[in-house]
């Protein structure tokens, strides 16, 4: 099954007083470790919603291989109008979806695992009996999660869906922490200081210089979804000439053609993947997850009871 991740960070931070995103958990921002989290779980299909302060949210990002979209509302809006803007888009894409508001940023990615072994349709962490997130969504509920009419924001949506949520045991009091205030991000950093090691791939393939990592597969599959660098560029924050250069130098390496670009007619140019870029997505998608799915195999071997 494929797996979409969702992550809602269009709101003002007006309880916290400060940006809540870009704040430092360890040496990296809150926003940066919910998006390493879900990697580690081998979720590459990442969505943010950004409203307040959203380009330098997204150039912030910019490096990590994410889709962005845009509440372009977000002073009138609740989070459950981001989160329909993200579950739009991700619901003919993947056949379930994890969300969670960007403001809880210490679940592990065991929890995220654990949520999508449970088979359930609709699911949510619990810990010493108290729900947390992030929850997982299954596809064929997002239509009618779409058409709710919002009572009671994205809770009362998921209650209202038709299927019961499944609550799912975990050891993860970091699905309880969140940084709505002050002393939620002191606690949080408390929590941090205590837990979270854990291993994380970066996985690239090269011959004179690197061409192909996790940010070139994301592009790849933007222009496939939409047919258009330019589009794709976009979405990831990256300059259109930068997007081409990527491309270039990945062709150039491999000495094939991988993007096919045709220009003009009534409806404009249009660009989409060759048969060899297709199977070079697909390669390198499966090859990812293999790999992560042996470290995680391995990491207790070499590191149980060291932390």
């Amino acid at each position: 099954m494929t797996t979409g991740a969702l992550i809602v960070a269009a709101g003002m931070s007006s309880r916290m007083g400060d940006f809540k995103p870009m704040l430092n958990i360890g040496s990296i921002s809150i926003a940066q470790r919910v998006v390493a989290t879900f990697q580690q779980a081998g979720i590459d299909r990442i969505v943010m919603v950004t409203g307040y302060n959203a380009t330098t949210l997204e150039r912030h990002l910019a490096g990590n291989g994410i889709v962005f979209l845009r509440n372009e509302n977000y002073e009138t809006t609740q989070m459950f109008d981001s989160a329909r803007i993200g579950l739009s888009y991700l619901r003919d894409k993947c056949d379930r979806v994890i969300f969670t508001p960007v403001d809880i940023p210490l679940f592990t990615a065991a929890t995220v695992q654990a949520l999508l072994d449970s088979s359930a349709k609709l699911a949510c962490p619990v810990c010493g009996g108290v729900s947390g997130h992030p929850t997982l969504i299954a596809s064929e509920l997002i239509d009618g999660i779409l058409a709710d009419d919002g009572r009671d924001g994205l809770r009362g949506a998921l209650e209202r869906c038709g299927v019961e949520m499944s609550r799912i045991p975990v050891e993860d009091r970091g699905i309880l922490h969140d940084a709505d205030t002050p002393e939620d991000y002191r606690a949080l950093l408390a929590y941090h200081n205590e837990h979270l090691v854990r291993p994380v791939l970066s996985i690239s393939l090269s011959r004179e210089k690197v061409f192909f990592d996790a940010r070139t597969a994301m592009l790849l599959r933007l222009v496939e979804e939409t047919t258009s660098v330019r589009t794709a560029c976009k979405r990831m924050q990256m300059s259109y000439s930068s997007g081409w250069n990527v491309i270039r130098t990945l062709e150039s390496q491999l000495n094939r053609t991988l993007v096919r670009r045709s220009q003009g007619g009534a409806g404009g140019g249009k660009s989409q993947l060759t048969e060899d870029g297709e199977r070079l997505l697909a390669r390198y998608e499966a090859y990812s997850a293999a790999l992560r799915e042996e470290a995680a195999r391995l990491y207790p071997e070499y590191f149980e009871g060291l932390f």
